[in-house]
């Protein structure tokens, strides 16, 4: 699972989400790929589930690109402790999406092939998403 080998802060504050995507929102290595048209936190678990559906469908041919990266660590508290004592230990990671992110990109396989793989890492995902092509993709 993607997570960062090293953070400068171990926890972080939850933040605010707001506007549409000003980066990572073309294709920038595939010629295929799924765009988000919500905003959320997707989890590392999220990213690898989405992953092998798409792997698992395009038979490992063709590329695929993440282009997100779980970078922000979530606390949890245990079960039935009481209030105060602090913050949780870190839990887990999530990759904050806002509308219009490129997630996944893939290439090297036919239109019909990355449309289904895509359409399949898009259902693992927390968030409605847009399938698009390249602009000068020609079959």
């Amino acid at each position: 699972m993607l997570q960062p080998k090293k953070t400068k802060y171990r926890k972080q504050q939850k933040g605010k989400m707001k506007g549409n995507a000003h980066r990572g929102h073309q294709l920038a290595f595939g010629s295929f790929g799924i765009k988000t048209l919500e905003q959320a936190w997707i989890t590392s678990r999220q990213i690898e589930a989405a992953r092998q559906a798409v792997t698992r469908y395009m038979k490992r041919e063709g590329q695929i690109w993440i282009r997100i990266f779980p970078d922000k660590p979530v606390t949890k508290k245990p079960a039935e402790v009481r209030m105060g004592k602090g913050k949780g230990a870190p839990e887990y990671f999530v990759a904050r999406v806002t509308p219009g992110r490129i997630i996944f990109e893939a290439e090297g396989v036919p239109l019909a092939i990355a449309q289904e793989a895509l359409r399949l890492a898009a259902q693992k995902l927390p968030v409605k998403t847009k399938f698009v092509v390249r602009r000068d993709y020609t079959e």
